[in-house]
């Protein structure tokens, strides 16, 4: 079990792992990196938290002397000694590709609208959700209000439109709101708030043009390279995990953690 020396309020205090304190300077100065993340100042935190779990371990193995800077070279060195990774067999890939074929569609197009209620720091995580929630509601009673209620509340540009985003295809946006537009079938408002790294969005599917299958003989390098990713990633959370549970840390934020790993 992690050695955790928890305080009430860490936000506003450095953060330790063993020995080695992390400045308040330091997090503030690693928060510009995370500006997209919902809480840019715990995940400052959580980096250099991990950073340091890592650094530590590198000199402990001799990997790097004790007053160097941990860099990309010395983790791909640490892991590469700690850490052993299964590449996907084509037994793997060809298993992936009969389970996701909807994302091997070529010229796949949505059109949707969104109305974004964005995270700021002036609302709490809380209210905002719950105004999102609200609006909802309202417009699953009436929805033809959507384009109203868009250039009433919504924190983008295309409020200026009733919330129309136009022609949407996969990569166009980000990860979170691309499933919820393409991994199912509905029309219409969204039964649920979509929550992405900008804010809450409600959604509404105007039209959708079916693609055309991609042979799996086109994706599979790109399949066994997702795969091969996957496996690290997760690989490196346990990993981590394992680390900080041998470590004695404070207001460290890995306890919040869904991922913590090297960003």
């Amino acid at each position: 079990m992690m050695n955790v020396v928890p305080h009430e309020d860490s936000e506003g205090l450095p953060a330790r792992v063993n020995d080695v304190e992390i400045g308040l300077a330091a997090i503030e100065a690693e928060r510009g990196n995370h500006a997209d993340d919902p809480e840019p100042a715990l995940a400052a935190r959580r980096t250099l938290v991990v950073h340091e779990l890592l650094r530590q371990r590198a000199v402990a193995l001799n990997l790097l002397a004790p007053d160097a800077e941990l860099d990309d070279s010395a983790i791909d060195m640490l892991l590469e000694r700690e850490l052993r990774m299964p590449e996907p067999t084509p037994e793997d890939c060809e298993r992936y590709y009969t389970q996701h074929t909807k994302r091997f569609v070529r010229n796949e197009l949505v059109y949707a609208s969104h109305i974004l209620f964005a995270i700021t720091d002036r609302v709490p995580l809380a209210l905002l959700r719950q105004k999102a929630e609200e609006t909802l509601r309202e417009l699953q009673q009436a929805p033809d209000t959507f384009e109203a209620l868009a250039r009433q509340f919504s924190n983008c540009p295309s409020a200026g439109v009733g919330g129309s985003l136009g022609q949407l295809a996969r990569g166009d946006t980000v990860p979170e709101f691309e499933a919820a537009l393409f991994d199912c079938a509905d029309m219409g408002i969204l039964p649920r708030l979509v929550r992405t790294r900008f804010g809450f969005h409600l959604v509404r599917v105007d039209q959708r043009v079916p693609g055309n299958s991609v042979p799996y003989e086109e994706v599979c390098g790109d399949i066994a390279r997702f795969l091969s990713e996957r496996v690290r990633h997760k690989a490196i959370q346990q990993y981590v995990s394992i680390l900080a549970s041998e470590a004695t840390l404070e207001n460290a934020a890995l306890e919040a953690a869904t991922s913590p790993l090297v960003q």
